[in-house]
């Protein structure tokens, strides 16, 4: 039988699996997935209005935590719809188009997120290691330039990914194993050459989840030369106090996209629940991590929260 009858070139649809095995605790275990999805929608739309209500917390490093939050609830919106249709409603079915659309919004967050992290440990170096100069280097231009550079980067290194991916006949087999539409799990369906786009992926993969981790170390080596040559122990205290949440944030994102990609390729035969909770862990644990991380160890977003929900009701 040729490949164009077991393959179709559009499929009309995908089918989402959800949860493999668990299917009649989904209504139980949209329960949790409720609860993350509310802590994050709300604790990064607070992070937002805050910043953007406190005239004290427009600074460059507030407005790198608005992009991180801006990130989070990107990635939190792209995939609440599909993950809790399926919970609540056992709705698995997702068109050809908005498959794509949420493996694009998906995939583009995640390195938003991976890239505004970088930029963050570039505004950290700045502080710590150039303090007089701070003003002058991180001026708003700069600061709009590197957002414009970050959203372009995100965009470019997934738009051919996706073009790669649509060009390429799927089997008849429509069925992807989690809740929502990941690049590495639509092209398992595929009934042709995927060499091009593996290259194309492993060149992504090198470029932003190994290359920003590297750049991160490598400021925090520079920081932490800075901050031995301080004399005062308070002083250094304070600095790496200063860094504690950037790192947290960093551990946060990255611990999970590693374990969720080494999974993919290092554990093909697990059991699928395995894949599917590392998927869960990847796409849950930094929106739902980071706005409890920096409320708890920035007291300008405490006091600015305080302000806003307290004194002014």
């Amino acid at each position: 039988m040729s490949l164009a009858a077991n393959s179709t070139q559009v499929p009309f649809s995908f089918i989402l699996m959800g949860i493999p095995g668990f299917e009649v605790f989904h209504i139980w275990i949209s329960v949790p997935f409720c609860f993350l999805y509310t802590v994050s929608i709300t604790g990064n739309s607070t992070i937002l209005a805050v910043i953007r209500a406190e005239p004290s917390l427009h600074e460059p490093v507030y407005t790198f935590l608005s992009l991180l939050a801006v990130s989070d609830l990107g990635l939190t919106l792209t995939t609440l719809p599909t993950v809790m249709g399926i919970l609540w409603f056992s709705a698995s079915e997702i068109s050809f188009e908005a498959c794509f659309a949420q493996f694009f919004f998906l995939h583009g967050f995640s390195f938003m997120e991976s890239s505004v992290l970088l930029a963050m440990s570039f505004d950290r170096y700045v502080a710590i290691c150039c303090p007089l100069h701070y003003a002058s280097i991180l001026t708003n231009q700069v600061i709009s330039r590197i957002g414009m550079a970050i959203i372009c980067r995100c965009v470019l290194a997934v738009l051919p990914s996706l073009f790669l991916l649509k060009r390429l006949p799927f089997c008849d087999s429509h069925h992807l194993s989690h809740s929502y539409c990941l690049h590495q799990d639509m092209i398992r369906l595929v009934c042709a050459d995927t060499t091009i786009n593996n290259w194309y992926g492993f060149a992504v993969v090198l470029l932003i989840i190994t290359l920003d981790p590297l750049l991160i170390v490598l400021s925090y080596a520079l920081i932490l030369r800075s901050v031995l040559k301080t004399s005062s122990k308070i002083e250094r205290l304070q600095a790496l106090n200063n860094c504690l949440s950037h790192i947290l944030a960093v551990l946060v994102l990255y611990v999970p996209m590693v374990g969720l990609s080494m999974t993919h390729r290092f554990a093909k035969h697990a059991p699928p629940i395995v894949h599917v909770t590392m998927a869960n862990i990847y796409l849950l644990a930094p929106p739902v991590m980071n706005p409890i991380i920096y409320n708890v160890k920035m007291k300008q977003i405490r006091r600015g929260i305080i302000r806003i929900f307290v004194h002014r009701q």
